[in-house]
């Protein structure tokens, strides 16, 4: 079976085990027990099928190409300290997860901050979103020792804990739709740091505006931003990455969480959070201690995605699939064809 077609059968798999989840319990359930729990066990098992086959894909496509998901790092050892503060871990639980902005991390900051401090915090909704954004509040991989992170006959086992005998968790979502994500919340709304550091930038360079306004205030009550096509003519540029490596809210995601480096026991996808979530939480024994909260976040339909993308020339969609290609295939969301195809 070809990468492209089993990773579109992870989608259609996970489509159709969620629709079981919201049809099942309320068919069996005038049955008895016993048939819930018969329900909810095959399910379970199909939950764990699709993280085989997703866990399988990535690997698939990591041995099958390793130079293109490397950057030139042949081993974990090689990542930089910089390259690992997306891995947040809790020591308590044996747990280490990579964020990802714009695919419910804050969220996932929440709950891995329950899980870290407890005390007093119980209900992940009850922590702000300020406060899990704030630095140090969670322990990241790179605040430890290089030793803690391989295998040392020095170290024994402490050395190989964190990577090795955790529980490593990511969640991925579609490409194309998190940088839609990323331009709304980043370039849509007045948000101070990113309009100083790269929107104004982006007007210059891209938006015809040699001298934008000032300050972000200026702009909104003028009604001036970027728009989503200066901002794909932003990630397009060579000089971008030539300046400084791309944000994290639209830097590619598998160069935040290096699957091709680092074995994830879990990859969840923001298409299906709250059943993955929920998946997760069982896998871990922690379905009884803590909830994963709602996600209030509206999903962009393929309709919509077509309407962001009609200002976009076509050769320049085409660009922007190839450099976002790795995480398409990595995580096996389907090409879309209906944006490249003349």
């Amino acid at each position: 079976m070809s990468q492209e077609k089993r990773g579109t059968m992870c989608l259609f798999l996970c489509v159709c085990i969620c629709k079981c989840y919201t049809v099942f319990p309320n068919r069996v359930s005038t049955f008895g027990e016993s048939e819930d729990i018969l329900v909810f066990r095959y399910l379970a098992g199909r939950m764990q099928q699709l993280q085989e086959l997703r866990k399988q894909l990535t690997k698939e496509i990591c041995d099958g190409d390793k130079e293109a998901f490397s950057e030139g790092k042949h081993s974990l050892e090689d990542l930089s300290d910089k390259e690992l503060k997306h891995l947040i871990v809790d020591d308590t639980h044996g747990l280490i997860y990579c964020y990802i902005p714009k695919v419910a991390c804050t969220n996932w900051k929440r709950v891995m901050f329950v899980l870290n401090w407890s005390e007093p915090y119980h209900d992940p909704m009850s922590i702000s979103a300020d406060l899990v954004h704030v630095p140090k509040k969670l322990t990241l991989l790179n605040s430890f020792p290089r030793p803690e992170m391989k295998v040392s006959p020095h170290n024994g086992l402490r050395s190989v804990l964190k990577l090795k005998h955790y529980t490593k968790f990511m969640f991925v979502r579609d490409p194309f739709v998190r940088l839609i994500s990323a331009y709304r919340d980043k370039f849509l709304r007045s948000n101070k740091y990113y309009y100083k550091n790269f929107a104004r930038d982006i007007l210059r360079l891209y938006g015809n505006r040699p001298d934008p306004p000032q300050t972000v205030d200026e702009a909104f009550v003028s009604g001036v931003h970027p728009s989503f096509y200066n901002f794909i003519e932003y990630l397009l540029d060579p000089l971008t990455e030539k300046r400084q490596p791309f944000e994290p809210h639209w830097r590619q995601m598998h160069r935040l969480c290096h699957p091709c480096h680092i074995q994830y026991d879990f990859i969840g996808h923001q298409e299906t959070l709250q059943e993955d979530a929920e998946h997760l939480l069982r896998i871990l024994k922690l379905q009884d201690d803590i909830k994963f909260p709602p996600s209030y976040e509206n999903m962009t339909s393929p309709g919509s995605v077509m309407d962001w993308f009609r200002a976009v020339p076509l050769e320049d969609r085409r660009k922007l699939y190839k450099l976002y290609e790795g995480d398409f295939r990595l995580f096996g969301y389907r090409k879309p064809s209906e944006l490249l195809d003349g």
